[in-house]
Protein backbone atom coordinates (compact mmCIF):
# COMPACT_ATOMS: atom_id res chain seq x y z
CA UNK A 1 0.00 0.00 0.00
CA UNK A 2 1.21 3.51 -1.09
CA UNK A 3 1.52 6.56 1.47
CA UNK A 4 -1.70 7.78 -0.62
CA UNK A 5 -3.90 5.06 0.13
CA UNK A 6 -2.11 4.34 3.83
CA UNK A 7 -3.09 8.31 4.32
CA UNK A 8 -6.60 7.89 2.85
CA UNK A 9 -7.84 5.27 5.43
CA UNK A 10 -6.46 7.58 7.75
CA UNK A 11 -8.65 9.91 7.26
CA UNK A 12 -11.58 7.78 6.48
CA UNK A 13 -15.50 8.06 5.73
CA UNK A 14 -18.69 7.53 6.56
CA UNK A 15 -18.58 4.05 5.05
CA UNK A 16 -14.97 3.26 5.71
CA UNK A 17 -15.00 0.44 8.51
CA UNK A 18 -11.10 0.90 8.09
CA UNK A 19 -10.96 4.31 8.88
CA UNK A 20 -8.56 5.95 11.68
CA UNK A 21 -11.08 7.72 13.59
CA UNK A 22 -14.68 6.43 14.42
CA UNK A 23 -17.37 9.07 12.10
CA UNK A 24 -18.79 11.40 14.74
CA UNK A 25 -22.09 10.41 12.99
CA UNK A 26 -21.51 6.54 14.08
CA UNK A 27 -22.43 6.89 17.26
CA UNK A 28 -19.13 8.50 18.64
CA UNK A 29 -19.24 9.22 22.87
CA UNK A 30 -17.18 12.60 22.40
CA UNK A 31 -20.34 14.87 20.62
CA UNK A 32 -22.90 13.90 23.71
CA UNK A 33 -19.96 14.44 26.52
CA UNK A 34 -19.21 18.20 24.35
CA UNK A 35 -23.35 18.65 24.15
CA UNK A 36 -23.22 18.36 27.58
CA UNK A 37 -20.38 20.13 28.88
CA UNK A 38 -21.88 23.04 26.11
CA UNK A 39 -24.91 23.12 27.57
CA UNK A 40 -23.65 23.85 31.10
CA UNK A 41 -21.81 26.36 29.65
CA UNK A 42 -24.59 28.04 28.11
CA UNK A 43 -26.93 27.82 31.18
CA UNK A 44 -23.73 28.98 33.38
CA UNK A 45 -23.52 31.90 30.80
CA UNK A 46 -27.05 33.25 30.77
CA UNK A 47 -27.22 32.61 34.65
CA UNK A 48 -24.15 35.33 34.82
CA UNK A 49 -25.61 37.35 31.83
CA UNK A 50 -28.98 37.90 33.65
CA UNK A 51 -27.36 38.44 37.08
CA UNK A 52 -25.13 41.17 35.50
CA UNK A 53 -28.27 43.07 34.19
CA UNK A 54 -30.19 43.21 37.19
CA UNK A 55 -27.46 44.71 38.96
CA UNK A 56 -26.63 47.13 36.50
CA UNK A 57 -30.74 47.96 36.30
CA UNK A 58 -30.98 48.22 39.92
CA UNK A 59 -27.70 50.16 40.05
CA UNK A 60 -29.37 52.91 37.19
CA UNK A 61 -32.41 52.97 39.20
CA UNK A 62 -30.93 53.79 42.67
CA UNK A 63 -28.08 55.36 42.19
CA UNK A 64 -29.67 59.09 42.60
CA UNK A 65 -32.03 57.69 45.12
CA UNK A 66 -32.40 58.86 48.67
CA UNK A 67 -35.08 58.29 51.16
CA UNK A 68 -35.58 60.32 54.18
CA UNK A 69 -37.27 58.26 57.27
CA UNK A 70 -39.06 60.38 59.85
CA UNK A 71 -38.81 58.02 62.79
CA UNK A 72 -41.02 59.62 65.43
CA UNK A 73 -43.85 57.65 67.28
CA UNK A 74 -46.30 60.88 67.35
CA UNK A 75 -48.36 61.36 64.12
CA UNK A 76 -48.76 64.75 64.66
CA UNK A 77 -44.89 65.68 65.20
CA UNK A 78 -44.23 63.03 62.71
CA UNK A 79 -46.34 64.83 59.80
CA UNK A 80 -44.88 68.13 61.08
CA UNK A 81 -41.27 67.31 60.85
CA UNK A 82 -41.90 65.23 57.25
CA UNK A 83 -43.37 68.96 55.97
CA UNK A 84 -40.80 70.98 57.19
CA UNK A 85 -38.12 68.70 56.05
CA UNK A 86 -39.73 68.04 52.24
CA UNK A 87 -40.03 72.15 52.51
CA UNK A 88 -35.88 72.53 52.71
CA UNK A 89 -35.13 69.72 50.52
CA UNK A 90 -37.33 71.04 47.19
CA UNK A 91 -35.07 73.60 47.10
CA UNK A 92 -31.49 71.83 47.78
CA UNK A 93 -28.75 71.44 45.54
CA UNK A 94 -28.66 68.58 43.15
CA UNK A 95 -32.35 67.73 43.81
CA UNK A 96 -34.37 66.89 40.83
CA UNK A 97 -37.54 65.37 42.64
CA UNK A 98 -38.57 65.17 46.21
CA UNK A 99 -42.04 63.54 46.99
CA UNK A 100 -43.90 62.88 50.19
CA UNK A 101 -45.05 59.85 50.04
CA UNK A 102 -48.61 59.52 50.65
CA UNK A 103 -49.96 57.10 53.50
CA UNK A 104 -52.30 55.43 51.28
CA UNK A 105 -49.06 54.50 49.27
CA UNK A 106 -47.41 53.15 52.88
CA UNK A 107 -50.37 51.18 53.85
CA UNK A 108 -50.15 49.33 50.40
CA UNK A 109 -46.71 48.31 50.95
CA UNK A 110 -47.59 47.40 54.56
CA UNK A 111 -50.89 45.34 53.49
CA UNK A 112 -48.85 42.19 52.83
CA UNK A 113 -47.00 42.52 56.24
CA UNK A 114 -49.21 43.44 58.55
CA UNK A 115 -52.88 41.92 57.11
CA UNK A 116 -54.21 45.56 56.87
CA UNK A 117 -57.43 45.96 54.62
CA UNK A 118 -58.41 48.87 53.09
CA UNK A 119 -60.44 51.02 55.73
CA UNK A 120 -57.93 50.11 58.21
CA UNK A 121 -56.36 52.74 60.30
CA UNK A 122 -52.84 52.60 61.02
CA UNK A 123 -52.11 55.99 62.01
CA UNK A 124 -51.60 55.08 65.33
CA UNK A 125 -48.56 52.42 64.66
CA UNK A 126 -44.80 54.30 64.76
CA UNK A 127 -44.86 53.78 60.76
CA UNK A 128 -41.96 56.41 59.75
CA UNK A 129 -43.24 59.09 56.91
CA UNK A 130 -41.35 59.12 53.64
CA UNK A 131 -39.53 61.33 51.45
CA UNK A 132 -38.44 60.16 48.16
CA UNK A 133 -35.44 62.29 46.53
CA UNK A 134 -33.97 62.06 43.31
CA UNK A 135 -30.78 63.74 42.79
CA UNK A 136 -29.20 64.87 39.59
CA UNK A 137 -26.34 62.19 40.48
CA UNK A 138 -25.14 59.25 42.52
CA UNK A 139 -25.85 59.69 46.09
CA UNK A 140 -22.29 59.71 47.61
CA UNK A 141 -22.09 59.49 51.10
CA UNK A 142 -20.86 63.13 51.36
CA UNK A 143 -24.23 64.38 49.63
CA UNK A 144 -25.84 62.03 51.87
CA UNK A 145 -24.48 63.89 54.86
CA UNK A 146 -25.48 67.25 53.24
CA UNK A 147 -28.82 66.34 52.82
CA UNK A 148 -29.05 65.12 56.68
CA UNK A 149 -27.72 68.17 58.22
CA UNK A 150 -29.56 70.49 55.83
CA UNK A 151 -32.93 69.63 57.50
CA UNK A 152 -31.58 68.18 61.08
CA UNK A 153 -32.56 71.88 63.00
CA UNK A 154 -36.53 71.33 61.25
CA UNK A 155 -36.17 67.55 61.35
CA UNK A 156 -34.63 65.83 64.00
CA UNK A 157 -35.72 62.78 63.75
CA UNK A 158 -35.16 62.10 60.25
CA UNK A 159 -32.65 59.41 58.47
CA UNK A 160 -31.49 59.98 55.38
CA UNK A 161 -29.79 57.15 53.67
CA UNK A 162 -29.00 56.51 49.63
CA UNK A 163 -31.24 53.62 48.49
CA UNK A 164 -28.32 51.71 46.64
CA UNK A 165 -27.26 51.18 50.28
CA UNK A 166 -30.01 49.30 51.01
CA UNK A 167 -28.91 46.88 48.38
CA UNK A 168 -25.31 46.60 49.44
CA UNK A 169 -25.23 42.97 50.10
CA UNK A 170 -27.47 42.10 47.51
CA UNK A 171 -25.01 43.54 44.92
CA UNK A 172 -22.13 41.62 46.94
CA UNK A 173 -23.84 38.32 46.35
CA UNK A 174 -24.30 39.02 43.06
CA UNK A 175 -21.14 39.83 42.27
CA UNK A 176 -19.89 36.68 43.92
CA UNK A 177 -22.35 34.45 41.96
CA UNK A 178 -21.02 35.98 39.05
CA UNK A 179 -17.46 35.02 39.45
CA UNK A 180 -18.79 31.64 40.40
CA UNK A 181 -20.56 31.36 37.14
CA UNK A 182 -17.09 32.15 35.70
CA UNK A 183 -15.59 29.87 37.13
CA UNK A 184 -17.80 27.22 36.35
CA UNK A 185 -17.38 28.03 33.11
CA UNK A 186 -13.57 27.97 33.26
CA UNK A 187 -13.84 24.40 34.94
CA UNK A 188 -16.04 23.48 31.60
CA UNK A 189 -13.55 24.53 29.18
CA UNK A 190 -10.85 22.34 30.98
CA UNK A 191 -13.32 19.56 30.58
CA UNK A 192 -13.67 19.90 27.06
CA UNK A 193 -10.00 20.38 26.71
CA UNK A 194 -9.61 16.91 28.91
CA UNK A 195 -12.12 14.72 26.74
CA UNK A 196 -10.63 15.97 23.78
CA UNK A 197 -6.65 15.33 24.78
CA UNK A 198 -8.23 11.78 26.13
CA UNK A 199 -10.35 10.77 22.49
CA UNK A 200 -7.14 11.89 20.85
CA UNK A 201 -4.31 10.24 22.96
CA UNK A 202 -6.88 6.86 22.43
CA UNK A 203 -6.97 6.73 19.12
CA UNK A 204 -2.89 7.13 18.71
CA UNK A 205 -2.21 4.32 20.85
CA UNK A 206 -4.79 2.73 19.34
CA UNK A 207 -3.63 3.03 15.82
CA UNK A 208 0.13 3.58 16.60
CA UNK A 209 1.50 1.23 13.82
CA UNK A 210 -0.94 2.50 11.11
CA UNK A 211 1.02 6.65 11.84
CA UNK A 212 3.77 5.06 11.84
CA UNK A 213 3.56 3.34 8.41
CA UNK A 214 2.20 6.74 7.14
CA UNK A 215 4.85 8.51 8.70
CA UNK A 216 7.94 6.57 7.11
CA UNK A 217 5.76 6.60 3.45
CA UNK A 218 5.80 10.82 3.40
CA UNK A 219 3.25 11.75 5.79
CA UNK A 220 3.95 14.67 7.73
CA UNK A 221 2.67 15.37 11.46
CA UNK A 222 0.60 18.28 10.83
CA UNK A 223 -1.22 15.75 8.02
CA UNK A 224 -1.91 13.25 10.29
CA UNK A 225 -2.51 16.50 13.04
CA UNK A 226 -5.71 17.42 10.73
CA UNK A 227 -7.07 14.41 10.61
CA UNK A 228 -7.76 14.62 14.07
CA UNK A 229 -8.69 18.00 13.76
CA UNK A 230 -11.58 16.81 11.26
CA UNK A 231 -13.10 14.75 13.82
CA UNK A 232 -12.76 17.05 16.70
CA UNK A 233 -14.32 19.41 14.59
CA UNK A 234 -16.69 17.44 13.71
CA UNK A 235 -17.86 15.80 17.17
CA UNK A 236 -17.83 19.47 18.51
CA UNK A 237 -20.15 20.81 16.18
CA UNK A 238 -22.73 18.81 16.53
CA UNK A 239 -22.32 18.39 19.86
CA UNK A 240 -22.10 22.11 20.57
CA UNK A 241 -25.63 22.68 18.32
CA UNK A 242 -27.13 19.78 20.12
CA UNK A 243 -25.75 21.45 23.90
CA UNK A 244 -27.10 25.07 22.51
CA UNK A 245 -30.04 23.65 21.62
CA UNK A 246 -31.06 22.08 25.31
CA UNK A 247 -29.45 25.10 26.93
CA UNK A 248 -31.45 27.60 25.37
CA UNK A 249 -34.95 25.56 25.70
CA UNK A 250 -33.74 25.57 29.89
CA UNK A 251 -32.91 29.38 29.77
CA UNK A 252 -36.63 29.84 28.14
CA UNK A 253 -38.19 27.41 30.95
CA UNK A 254 -36.03 29.21 33.72
CA UNK A 255 -37.11 32.56 32.08
CA UNK A 256 -40.70 32.40 32.73
CA UNK A 257 -40.82 30.81 35.95
CA UNK A 258 -38.98 33.87 37.18
CA UNK A 259 -40.52 36.63 35.19
CA UNK A 260 -43.87 34.63 36.96
CA UNK A 261 -42.28 36.58 40.37
CA UNK A 262 -43.42 39.79 38.90
CA UNK A 263 -39.73 41.30 40.94
CA UNK A 264 -38.71 44.56 39.49
CA UNK A 265 -35.18 43.06 39.94
CA UNK A 266 -35.85 39.92 38.33
CA UNK A 267 -37.71 41.79 34.94
CA UNK A 268 -34.48 43.82 35.06
CA UNK A 269 -32.31 40.10 34.41
CA UNK A 270 -33.91 39.61 30.70
CA UNK A 271 -31.03 38.72 28.26
CA UNK A 272 -31.19 41.40 25.50
CA UNK A 273 -30.19 40.41 22.11
CA UNK A 274 -26.29 41.48 22.75
CA UNK A 275 -26.46 38.47 25.26
CA UNK A 276 -28.13 36.06 23.10
CA UNK A 277 -25.67 36.34 20.38
CA UNK A 278 -22.69 35.95 23.13
CA UNK A 279 -24.18 32.87 24.39
CA UNK A 280 -24.48 31.58 20.37
CA UNK A 281 -20.90 32.14 20.08
CA UNK A 282 -20.06 29.59 22.94
CA UNK A 283 -20.70 26.82 20.64
CA UNK A 284 -18.45 28.32 17.52
CA UNK A 285 -15.61 29.13 20.61
CA UNK A 286 -16.09 24.78 21.67
CA UNK A 287 -15.51 24.01 18.00
CA UNK A 288 -12.16 26.48 18.13
CA UNK A 289 -11.43 25.31 21.61
CA UNK A 290 -11.88 21.29 20.37
CA UNK A 291 -9.56 21.86 17.21
CA UNK A 292 -6.83 23.27 18.80
CA UNK A 293 -6.28 21.35 21.94
CA UNK A 294 -6.85 18.07 18.85
CA UNK A 295 -3.76 19.94 16.98
CA UNK A 296 -1.63 20.54 20.14
CA UNK A 297 -2.04 16.93 21.29
CA UNK A 298 -1.34 15.38 18.54
CA UNK A 299 1.96 16.78 17.25
CA UNK A 300 3.17 16.91 20.79
CA UNK A 301 2.65 12.74 20.92
CA UNK A 302 3.66 12.57 17.39
CA UNK A 303 7.19 14.27 18.63
CA UNK A 304 7.52 11.63 21.12
CA UNK A 305 6.29 9.15 19.24
CA UNK A 306 8.36 8.97 16.40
Amino acid sequence: MNASALFGSLKGSPGDDSALLPDPRMGSPMPWVIAIVIALTVIAAASGLALRNAAARADADLVGGVTVQIVSAAPADRNRQADAALAVLQHAPGVIEARHVAQTELDALLEPWLGTRPGDTIDDLPIPALIDLRLDSPATPARVDSLRARIASVAPAARVDAQSGWLTPVFRAIGTLQWLAGGLIALLALATIAAVVLSARNALVTHRQTIEIVHMLGGTDPQIARVFQRTAAMDAAIGGMVGLFTGAIAIVILGRQFSALGSGMVAGAALGLTDWLLIVLIPLAGVALAVLTARLTVLSALRRML
